[in-house]
């Protein structure tokens, strides 16, 4: 699997005629040696296959794709694409925040589509290709000039299909981005999770992705997957006789020392206090 991606920072101090933000662009060609995986993003996707054939899992559903097509899978909605290896997909993506798709007319599937662009390719093309070299030159100003191209492409998405892209208002859009960061931490807090991956899922910098979390929810992203282990640990300290190496290392703590000063300062005790405690409570209660 051969990827190029590149993440935007748009200017803060530069306008804007819409409420959409290009997020990151990334060019790619399917590899036999790539193992896909169903993933959401709390961004819009905008998979235009340039070559190939294959298909897109669009949550319990698959369907099929090839050159010219375009798939739009709004925020939150799980994912991922599949090649056929004679012959492989290649691809340009597009995430975009604040921008999802809506329908004009009832539809059973309101929140994906995959439309055939091949009467317009050379347009479409002419517009992602153009994106993809400012990235690659990064000439003075190039951000605005791909942010302009991204709302011209999502313009001319608009013209070829009878869905259109509706504006997500501004006030959801740090709450998707941190409700992301949350349930992956939710999912994934056993694991060793940086702050780096962390902003990986929100598709933001590290520092606005722990500035927005901490605003939504009173604590950082750290702290919360701590209280997350902890959580755990209790339960593991009052029912098993597991050592702290052990329950340390089952809850993606870096040593037993971390752990019981991270459980100390939660628990207001050191861990082997909390299961001698615990166990004092439980034999009283039996008796």
């Amino acid at each position: 699997m051969s990827t190029n991606r590149y993440d935007f920072h748009f200017p803060s101090n530069v306008s804007s005629q819409s409420n959409a933000r290009l997020l990151y662009v990334s060019s790619a060609k399917y590899g036999g040696d790539w193992h896909s995986n169903p993933h959401t993003h709390y961004c819009s996707e905008f998979f235009y296959v340039t070559e190939g054939v294959g298909q897109f899992q669009i949550e319990d559903k698959v369907y099929p794709v090839s050159a010219n097509d375009l798939v739009i899978v709004n925020p939150n909605v799980l994912h991922t694409e599949l090649s056929l290896n004679s012959n492989p997909l290649k691809y340009i993506v597009l995430g975009i925040e604040g921008l999802e798709l809506s329908v004009t007319e009832e539809q059973d599937n309101s929140h994906f589509c995959i439309i055939n662009f091949k009467s317009v390719r050379n347009t479409i093309l002419f517009h992602l290709q153009y994106m993809l070299e400012e990235i690659e030159t990064k000439a003075p100003g190039y951000e605005i000039v791909c942010h302009d191209l991204m709302e011209i492409f999502t313009v001319l998405v608009s013209r070829q299909t009878n869905f259109s892209a509706a504006l997500t208002p501004i006030a959801k859009k740090g709450s998707r981005m941190c409700a992301s960061v949350k349930r992956h931490i939710d999912n994934h807090y056993r694991e060793n999770l940086s702050l780096d991956s962390l902003a990986e899922v929100a598709h933001v910098s590290k520092y606005h992705m722990v500035h927005a979390f901490t605003q939504e929810y009173g604590v950082s992203p750290i702290s919360y997957m701590n209280s997350k282990r902890i959580q755990e640990g209790r339960k593991l300290l009052e029912t098993t006789d597991f050592s702290l190496s052990l329950i340390s290392r089952m809850l993606g703590f870096s040593s037993p020392s971390y752990f019981s000063q991270t459980f100390k300062r939660q628990e207001n005790c050191a861990p082997l206090e909390y299961r001698k405690q615990s166990r004092l409570t439980t034999s009283s209660q039996e008796t």
